[in-house]
């Protein structure tokens, strides 16, 4: 069971990877709602849904999950969703017509129920592999989950690069939502070989025991209030990168083919510090990595302010961008398995996602102050409120950052 799970989780990444190119959410997503006439607000919000939003459904989603006594089915449901919506906005792309402000609604609607379903999905994957994969090889899986995700967004953001040269709006990203979805689908076939076993028996709770059991896990283990300022602070990155594409479209203006250099950039980023990653991490021993994270966040909108006045030279911060979105993915995930248990790991994994406010926050607040602040002011605040993930990673106490 343990090498068909593991097989399985290696086939799921690969498509995943070909599939995430497609709508990123740092670059392919903004540039599309950029080119439908939307404002910084709207930009704010789809970044607040992708990033934040999502993240906190998983509190909501984690209470209904953990009670199943198999997890596989929620986790082909919520992936199925997930090819559903891309293959509706791609749909609808392609009859778009004019431009609209009831579009840009609709269009956000669509990639709600993408990234709300992928929420759902994440704690049945979350809780399968801590379950099904022995600690030892969690780390090993989760760096070569990486090394392999990383080779295939470079591939296909090549063809998202190619697309979007080479196609016209609204037609482009047509193509490439349904592209999304078909690998998708195909992403689906490693999760029909897992195998989960037989779970250990749990008596039924109500929703008030299960809300007050996260509750009890904030209060009773101080690596979950850690976690959560890390999330809360230097998680930020996540939702400050589509605001590069925005700051890019202030100064240029955007067009297929610069977004697609800034996505083989941004990906280019995420592969070279994975590899660097599963070179230089020693055993279990991550804490140099937590600190090298929170600094490259805190400089990548500095070095986005100092090169926007070179054109050529700015897909450089989409590189840094990139690294460290790939670090935080590691880093993040990798401690959540560490301080959760079989039994807990759907709590914590609640915990979290819906912990991480900020990331909703941000982007919404970002998006109503840029038009009077402007870029430099903003920019300069989070880079110094993300260096406060500086506490917590000092302070964590888990098996992975020791």
């Amino acid at each position: 069971m343990r090498i068909t799970n593991y097989r399985s989780f290696m086939i799921h990444a690969l498509f995943l990877s070909l599939t995430m190119s497609f709508i990123d959410v740092n670059t392919v997503a903004p540039a599309m709602l950029t080119e439908s006439g939307a404002t910084t607000f709207h930009l704010g919000l789809l970044t607040a849904i992708m990033v934040g939003f999502a993240s906190f459904m998983q509190l909501l989603f984690a209470t209904f999950i953990m009670g199943f006594k198999h997890k596989k089915p929620a986790l082909l449901v919520g992936i199925y969703f997930r090819v559903a919506a891309l293959a509706s906005l791609g749909i609808f792309l392609h009859n778009l017509g004019e431009p609209a402000t009831w579009k840009i609604w609709l269009i956000l609607f669509l990639i709600t129920v993408f990234s709300f379903s992928g929420a759902w999905a994440n704690i049945a994957y979350t809780d399968i592999l801590g379950s099904t994969i022995e600690k030892p090889l969690r780390k090993k899986l989760l760096t070569q989950k990486q090394l392999i995700s990383s080779i295939g967004l470079i591939i296909s953001s090549v063809v998202v690069k190619i697309v979007l040269s080479y196609l016209s709006y609204p037609d482009s990203y047509s193509l490439l939502f349904l592209m999304a979805s078909l690998l998708l689908l195909f992403a689906t076939s490693g999760f029909w070989m897992l195998k989960e076993g037989e779970p250990p028996e749990r008596k039924r709770q109500s929703l008030a025991d299960k809300l007050g059991m996260f509750a009890e896990a904030i209060k009773g283990d101080r690596n979950v209030m850690l976690y959560l300022v890390l999330v809360n602070t230097s998680g930020v990155i996540l939702s400050t990168l589509p605001f590069l594409v925005v700051l890019a479209n202030q100064h240029y203006g955007m067009d297929g083919g610069r977004t697609g250099t800034f996505l083989l950039f941004q990906l280019s980023g995420s592969l070279i510090a994975t590899i660097l990653a599963n070179l230089f991490s020693k055993g279990q021993r991550y804490r140099p990595l937590l600190y090298f994270f929170i600094f490259l966040g805190a400089f990548t909108p500095l070095v986005a302010l100092l090169l926007i006045a070179i054109p050529s030279l700015y897909p450089l911060a989409f590189l840094l961008g990139g690294a460290t979105s790939a670090l935080y993915h590691i880093l993040t995930v990798g401690i959540l398995l560490e301080i959760s248990t079989d039994e807990n790991r759907p709590i914590y994994t609640g915990i979290g996602g819906a912990g991480a406010l900020m990331n909703i926050l941000y982007p919404m607040l970002a998006g109503l102050l840029l038009p009077y602040l402007g870029f430099p002011l903003v920019f300069i605040l989070t880079s110094c409120y993300m260096l406060v993930g500086l506490y917590a990673a000092k302070h964590l106490d888990c098996g992975i950052v020791t």
